[in-house]
Order: C-alpha cells, then sequence, then structure tokens
C-alpha cells in the first residue's frame, strides 16, 4: 500500500538546514496496524503527514496504491486523500463554523452518496460514539475530549482504507481511550490499515509493528 524511498524532510536554517526526517526507507502493506513511537521531536507527525498526503514538500519518492504521491500536484494529492484516507488529527481540525453533524458528514460529502443515506450514516456514527446529544452544537463548545471523539468518529465514518491517527486518545480518559483503541482494532481485522503516533505503551501494543524514529531517523 505505502512505500517511502529515501524521504527526507528539512528546513533552511541560516547557512545550513534543519532535518525533520532522513532517509526513511518504510513499507507498508495493506491492511496492516503500525505504531510509530520516539521522543518529541523525532519527527512522527511530520512523517504522518507525508503519509496522509497534507505535506507535499519533501524529498524522496512515495508511492500509495500504485501512485506516485511525490509527482502529483497539490489537487491530485488532496483528491487521494479524500477518497482513501480518514486522519485524525492531535489538534482535532474540526470546522468551527459547523456543528459535530456537519463536521461528520465532510468526508461524506467526498464521495458520491446520496444526501439521505449520508444522513443515516451520520445519525449512526453519533449513536457508535454516544454523542448524539452534541450533534447540534459547535466545536468550541465540547470539551477537549469530546472533540477528540468526534475527530475520531470523523475520520473513520466513510471507512477510509487507510487511517491515520495522531495521537488519537491524547484528551480521553483511559476507559475511552480503550474504546477507541478497540474500534481501531476491529477496524484492523476487517481490513483497515491503521499507522497511530502515541507515548503509550498499552496502545502501541494494539499494533502488529512498532517504528521507533529518533531525531528524524528509523531506529529500529
Amino acid at each position: 500500500m505505502i512505500e517511502l524511498r529515501n524521504v527526507e524532510k528539512s528546513y533552511p536554517v541560516g547557512a545550513g538546514r534543519y532535518w525533520v526526517l532522513r532517509r526513511i526507507d518504510l513499507d507498508i502493506k495493506d491492511g496492516e496496524f503500525v505504531t510509530v513511537m520516539g521522543p518529541s521531536g523525532a519527527g512522527k507527525s511530520t512523517l504522518l503527514a507525508i503519509v496522509g498526503m497534507l505535506d507535499g514538500a519533501f524529498d524522496g519518492e512515495y508511492f500509495f496504491l500504485g501512485h506516485a504521491v511525490h509527482k502529483l500536484n497539490t489537487k491530485k494529492r488532496a483528491e487521494l486523500n479524500k477518497h482513501y484516507i480518514g486522519f485524525v488529527f492531535q489538534q482535532y481540525h474540526l470546522l468551527d463554523g459547523l456543528t459535530v453533524a456537519e463536521n461528520l458528514d465532510i468526508p461524506l460529502s467526498y464521495r458520491n452518496i446520496k444526501a439521505s443515506a449520508r444522513q443515516a450514516m451520520v445519525a449512526d456514527t453519533l449513536d457508535r460514539f454516544n454523542i448524539v446529544g452534541k450533534k447540534d452544537l459547535f466545536p468550541s463548545q465540547l470539551s477537549g475530549g469530546q472533540q477528540q471523539l468526534v475527530a475520531v468518529a470523523r475520520a473513520v465514518i466513510a471507512s477510509p482504507k487507510l487511517i491515520l491517527a495522531d495521537e488519537p486518545t491524547g484528551n480521553l480518559h483511559s476507559s475511552q481511550g480503550k474504546e477507541i483503541m478497540d474500534l481501531f482494532k476491529k477496524l484492523n481485522d476487517e481490513g483497515t490499515t491503521i499507522i497511530q503516533v502515541t507515548h503509550n505503551e498499552a496502545w502501541a501494543a494494539y499494533g502488529n509493528r512498532i517504528i521507533q524514529l529518533q531525531d528524524g531517523w528509523v531506529v529500529k
């Protein structure tokens, strides 16, 4: 599904460069559940942003389902992202001007799904995440944990082939965190590929492989 070849990311600093990722070679097969771990500043979120096609300013080669992502323009990358990827951001990235229900509808609007079917899918997802009572609220009216739940619900609602989760349980109680990880495990068992970033050893154990990053390098 995913092939990264000598992928690097850096920024100019004075006369030199600051390296965020160095010579990343990575293969992730369809149906894997991969955990990315490492200290703060290791490049974990940057790696996820590149895999999620949100950041196209990198060196090296990236192939996704046979598409040469490193050769695509911004519009083509965005189309691939919308059709195949669900992203749980560390900072939620919910749209402030939309209600919870409208935020959940966004990923469905990118697909050829009738309005009535979309409404039913939103209703089912609200029920699944126990947030039916929040459907007409705006993100600013929710707690951090509630926003996190909505962000996870939005990532999974359209049954993407790939879920990218950056600290998906960071603001949740341990019981809620376990529910989310159990959901990810179920989705993975049904064939969804998942890449998560976490510092939590218990959540890392849900995956079948751990990739350790340090100072931008894959160390194991």
